[in-house]
C-alpha cells in the first residue's frame, strides 16, 4: 500500500496526535478539572477523526481540532457548574480551632500534572503550554467567567488567536469578541484581589525552600513550618471548605488537625503541578505509607505564598505517583 492510499483515519492519527497534550490544556483551562479534560480530548478526536474526510484544509489542522475541543467543551459546561478552590465560595477565612467542614459534594477544582499538559518543557517560545498559562490562581480565576467569557479570553489572549478567529468557532462577530472579552477581563479583576507582583525565587532558593518545607513536615516541626510561610499566606485543602491565613494560623492547623503525630509519619514524594512544585504526601499506616494528599505550592523569594493540598487520592495515579511506599 502506498503512502497515498493509506487510510484515512491512520493519516488522521499521525498528524492529530502530536496536539493531544496542548489540547489537554486548552480543555484543563475551561473545565478546571484533569479528569474531565482527558475526557473532553477523547470527544474532540471521536468527532474529529469522524469528520477527517470533510476536512478541507483551509484552516491548519491545529486550529481545527481547537474548535472542535472548544465546542465541545462549551457543550459540556453547559451542564457543569464551576470548580472553586475553598477561597473561591466567599467565605471569610477560618481560624485552626475552628470545625472542619467537609462538602465531596462540591465539583471542587484539580490540578494538572505538569507532564501531561507539556508544562514541563523549558522551550520559551511554547506559549500553549507555558507554566504560566496553567498556573493553579489563573485557572482558580478562569471558573468565575461564564463559559463563552472563558472561551474568548484563553483563545485570545493565551493562545493568541485574532479576534475573526474566534468569532468563527463561537459563531458571532468580532465586534462581539471584542466586547465579551472586555468583559471577561474586567470581571476577572474583580473577582480576583490585586495582588503585588510577586518575585518568584532562583532556582537554587527554590531548591532551598522545598527542602526546608519537606523537611519540617517529616519530622512534624511546628516551628520550622511557621518560618515557612509569609505573613499574608494561604492555606486550604478542598474538600474541607475553610480556608487559612497566616503562618502562626497555618501552623496551628497542621499541629492539631494533621494525624501525624511525630518525625516518621510524613513522607513527601516531589512532583510538579500548574507549573508549580507540588508532593505526593503519604501517611504512615502500620508498616508502609498510604497516599493523603497533594499539596501544590506557590512560592516567593520570601517563602511559601499558598499551599492548595488536594484531599482526592485518585490524583496520584493521574500524577504517576506510587500507591503505597514502604518504611
Amino acid at each position: 500500500m502506498t503512502m497515498t492510499e493509506r487510510p484515512a483515519e491512520e493519516d488522521f492519527l499521525r498528524q492529530a496526535d502530536p496536539f493531544r497534550r496542548e489540547l489537554l490544556a486548552h480543555c484543563y483551562r475551561m473545565l478546571g478539572s484533569v479528569h474531565d479534560a482527558e475526557d473532553l480530548v477523547q470527544e474532540t478526536y471521536l468527532r474529529a477523526w469522524k469528520s477527517y474526510e470533510k476536512f478541507e484544509g483551509r484552516s491548519s489542522l491545529r486550529t481545527w481540532l481547537y474548535r472542535i475541543a472548544t465546542r465541545v467543551c462549551l457543550t459540556a459546561l453547559e451542564s457543569r457548574g464551576k470548580r472553586p478552590l475553598p477561597t473561591g465560595l466567599g467565605g471569610p477565612g477560618a481560624q485552626a480551632g475552628d470545625e472542619l467542614i467537609e462538602q465531596p459534594e462540591v465539583p471542587w477544582l484539580e490540578p494538572v500534572p505538569d507532564a501531561l499538559v507539556g508544562a514541563e518543557q523549558a522551550d520559551p517560545a511554547s506559549i500553549v503550554t507555558s507554566r504560566e498559562t496553567v498556573r493553579l490562581a489563573l485557572i482558580a480565576a478562569l471558573q468565575h467567567l461564564p463559559p463563552r467569557q472563558r472561551a474568548v479570553l484563553i483563545l485570545r489572549d493565551v493562545l493568541q488567536w485574532r479576534a475573526a478567529e474566534v468569532a468563527k468557532v463561537l459563531g458571532t462577530t468580532t465586534t462581539a469578541v471584542n466586547s465579551i472579552l472586555q468583559r471577561a477581563k474586567a470581571q476577572l479583576a474583580e473577582a480576583t484581589p490585586h495582588e503585588e507582583d510577586m518575585v518568584e525565587p532562583s532556582a537554587a532558593e527554590q531548591r532551598e525552600l522545598l527542602d526546608r518545607y519537606v523537611s519540617a513536615f517529616e519530622r512534624k516541626d511546628i516551628a520550622a513550618i511557621v518560618d515557612l510561610f509569609t505573613k499574608d499566606a494561604v492555606w486550604e485543602m478542598p474538600p474541607f471548605i475553610g480556608w487559612y491565613r497566616g503562618p502562626e494560623n497555618i501552623a496551628r492547623l497542621i499541629d492539631t488537625q494533621c494525624p501525624a503525630e511525630g518525625p516518621g509519619d510524613m513522607r513527601l514524594i516531589p512532583t510538579w503541578a500548574n507549573g508549580q512544585p507540588a508532593f505526593g504526601l503519604y501517611m504512615r499506616e502500620g508498616d508502609v505509607y498510604r497516599p493523603f494528599n497533594l499539596p501544590v505550592l506557590t512560592l516567593s523569594k520570601s517563602g511559601v505564598t499558598h499551599v492548595a493540598a488536594f484531599f482526592d487520592t485518585t490524583l496520584f495515579a493521574k500524577f504517576g505517583l506510587p500507591e503505597v511506599l514502604s518504611r
